[in-house]
């Protein structure tokens, strides 16, 4: 069902002709991405809770992002640019979806594995 959503989802962002995307805002598309994988991967290999490492990666990618902004916003050039928050955020949560969808389905399998091996 998660896969369906994500094609459907895909599919619908693809459609849309009236996005306009520069290219700054596809950086920290890719920046939020990268945060968002690496704190996925850290949290998940600490706790082996999917859910944990969902969430903290989702947010400290949120919150790098929206940090940047405010430093850039008021200290910098005196402008909170949200786009440029909403797609580090976007890249967050995109590769933590996608990383959340993918992890844990070895350990299903290897336990019912070792069910029938006991059952014998």
């Amino acid at each position: 069902m998660k896969i369906i959503i994500t094609l459907i989802a895909l599919a619908i962002f693809n459609i849309s002709s009236a996005q306009i995307t520069l290219s700054d805002d596809g950086l920290h598309f890719l920046t939020g991405a990268a945060i968002s994988s690496g704190t996925y991967a850290y949290v998940y290999s600490k706790t082996k809770n999917k859910k944990k490492a969902f969430w903290y990666s989702f947010g400290v990618s949120t919150l790098a992002g929206l940090s940047k902004e405010i430093y850039d916003g008021y200290i910098i050039s005196g402008k909170f640019d949200t786009s440029e928050w909403v797609s580090t955020s976007l890249g967050g949560l995109t590769a933590s979806y996608t990383f959340n969808i993918f992890t844990g389905k070895n350990k299903k399998k290897k336990k019912k594995e070792k069910l029938a091996a006991l059952k014998l």
